[in-house]
């Protein structure tokens, strides 16, 4: 099948929240293309910790164990990157974001989220956007762990916006009062970043 007869089949078609399937400027991907800025890092579960901070009465730091012992959701999303490439139809696997907001009590000023990650990555996205139907902190595709390269042990899967939001190797989740811009939102690319309006970059 032709890259182009791939994309084809899809258009027209839904998603599971009403919107095209495909976004514009969009092609099918039948891989999981790794895309990184800076060294990848390896983080053992053993080591892994995940903290809830910021605009909460009490902060929160939950470890691998603790982690997945919360109730888990297997959920069929797509998956957009701003670079062009969409896969279809994948398995995640993780805690919904409602398990782990259940764990903080935020106080009325949290409208925005950082999330920030091993290795120093950073990016930022409204709380509405953060406690929706769809979003996990993933550790499995497609039925296996999530690779290192892919964001292992643990990764956010936030499917109504470009990939750069889903953000990989996962650390901590600071509540916000305010909205903030995050690596690349700093370098140039959407605080918002919705694959369906097109937002890629700053001007857009």
């Amino acid at each position: 099948m032709s890259l182009f007869e791939r994309d084809s089949q899809f258009k027209g078609l839904k998603n599971s929240f009403g919107k095209d399937k495909m976004p514009q400027g969009q092609h099918v991907t039948l891989k999981f293309p790794v895309l990184t800025y800076g060294a990848t890092p390896t983080i053992k579960t053993t080591e892994w910790e995940l903290r809830l901070d910021g605009l909460v009465e009490q902060p929160v730091t939950l470890d691998w164990q603790t982690f997945m012992a919360l109730p888990q959701t297997t959920l069929t999303a797509d998956f957009h990157c701003v670079t062009r490439w969409s896969m279809l139809d994948k398995t995640w696997t993780g805690v919904h974001i409602s398990e782990i907001l259940k764990l903080v009590r935020l106080t009325p000023e949290a409208k925005f989220v950082m999330a920030h990650c091993y290795g120093g990555y950073t990016t930022n996205m409204s709380l509405d956007v953060l406690n929706d139907d769809d979003v996990l902190l993933c550790h499995s595709w497609e039925g296996a762990p999530l690779t290192v390269e892919h964001g292992g042990p643990c990764r956010l899967l936030v499917p109504k916006r470009y990939a750069w939001k889903s953000a990989k190797w996962i650390h901590r989740l600071e509540f916000m009062a305010n909205d903030s811009p995050g690596f690349w939102e700093q370098n140039g690319y959407s605080m918002t970043a919705d694959p369906w309006k097109e937002e890629r970059y700053s001007d857009d």
